[in-house]
């Protein structure tokens, strides 16, 4: 989830630096995120806003997956940084950091509890008008470990803030795309080169209107680069022809 706000200076997008003793991406930055519970999918959850048609279609997916896709970034969103895209009919819920809500997020984290589940005890629905389809990427074939992963991009609710919870992360803040990416350039911040392309994709937009304004006439092509080793390093190379020098964490 490209979480974002208008900061100071202009867009700002919300990271988190997962911590250097993960099996996968230990101490690069990322955005809050992780995979589908089976629950996600469930038909009775209430729903605001473009049907899971409509997701199926800019994803390029069955409906079934669209709907699991639209409530797994709004639970991990919820669980990563404590912020919640649901609300009451027009309204999104203004403040979730009470220990109320706060007991709720752990027992989601533990699959003790689903998001259908939180959503109905507190007479909300998902708010899927707020997000947006924003990337597609597949891990190339030669990579062990592999994933298929839908981005979406929301504004930070109004009377909500994103909070350091995520057990995963040593660090988490609201940075700039432009600083975000001087910082991976200078080897100060590691990222994989969905991060690298989605920050560069973000860096024309002036305030998070623009960003969120309109949504894809038709399905995402996914976007699976090769990595190539050069005497200047590895690089990814996009199908386009991109080429994203891949930048390996510091040691510690």
């Amino acid at each position: 989830m490209l979480l974002l706000r208008d900061g100071a200076e202009g867009l700002e997008v919300y990271v988190l630096r997962r911590t250097r003793g993960m099996p996968f991406a230990g101490g690069m930055t990322a955005y809050p995120g992780g995979g589908v519970d089976p629950r996600d999918g469930d038909t009775e959850i209430g729903w605001v806003g473009p049907p899971p048609a409509e997701w199926a279609a800019a994803f390029g997916c069955d409906e079934r997956l669209a709907r699991e896709l639209v409530c797994a970034a709004v639970r991990e969103t919820f669980e990563e940084a404590g912020v919640l895209l649901a609300g009451s009919g027009d309204g999104v819920v203004p403040d979730v950091s009470g220990q109320d809500w706060e007991d709720q997020r752990q027992a989601l984290l533990s699959r003790e509890l689903s998001l259908a589940e939180l959503l109905a005890v507190r007479d909300l629905s998902v708010r899927s008008d707020l997000l947006r389809p924003f990337a597609h990427w597949i891990t190339p074939p030669v990579e062990p470990r592999r994933y298929d992963t839908k981005f979406f991009a929301a504004a930070l609710p109004l009377g909500q803030e994103a909070r350091h919870v995520s057990g995963e992360a040593d660090e988490a803040c609201w940075l700039r795309p432009e600083a975000a990416l001087a910082e991976m350039s200078a080897g100060t911040r590691p990222m994989l080169p969905p991060t690298i392309h989605t920050l560069g994709q973000l860096k024309p937009f002036p305030d998070v209107t623009a960003a969120l304004a309109g949504s894809p006439p038709e399905p995402l092509h996914p976007i699976s680069p090769i990595f190539t080793e050069e005497p200047d390093g590895r690089w990814a190379v996009l199908p386009d022809g991109t080429r994203i020098r891949m930048v390996v964490p510091l040691p510690s």
